[in-house]
């Protein structure tokens, strides 16, 4: 299995536990990129609307999907992205800066449940704020993993 985690020290030794490997700083960050990011809930707008608005307010893309809207800009932009999306759809649900992965790592059967229970671990660390990873799981192995 090789994934990789953008997090701090605690979640590496987490990690370790979990039959990772422990690299240097910013061994991983070439891929990774970081982003402003936007998100709203999908009661607020469409998805037509709301990339109409992200667009005029200078963002770079919009994900928009049963769970809500995500507007991805420059991080510099950040700011002035979620102000003018402010004015036309009021307070977002979150504005924060963000790491997205440059491409996907699949990942099978027997490392998904090894990357779960890693996940599950740092999900419950005070140590960790947020994680960023670049894995990808087919959705007939996430259905099998799920039942």
């Amino acid at each position: 299995m090789r994934f990789f985690l953008q997090a701090g020290f605690g979640s590496s030794l987490l990690g370790l536990q979990f039959g990772g490997a422990l690299g240097q700083t910013g061994s991983v960050s070439h891929m990774f990129s970081r982003v402003g990011l936007v998100q709203y809930g999908p009661e607020v707008a469409d998805g037509d609307a709301m990339l109409e608005a992200a667009i005029e307010a200078g963002a770079d893309d919009v994900e928009s999907g049963e769970s809500g809207h995500e507007v991805i800009c420059a991080p510099d932009a950040l700011n002035a992205v979620r102000e003018s999306l402010e004015k036309a759809f009021g307070p977002p649900s979150a504005a924060r800066l963000d790491w997205r992965p440059s491409a996907a790592v699949p990942v099978g059967e027997a490392d998904a449940v090894k990357l779960f229970k890693l996940l599950e671990a740092l999900d419950e660390s005070d140590d960790v704020q947020r994680v960023a990873a670049n894995y990808e799981i087919a959705p007939e192995i996430m259905e099998k993993l799920n039942a």
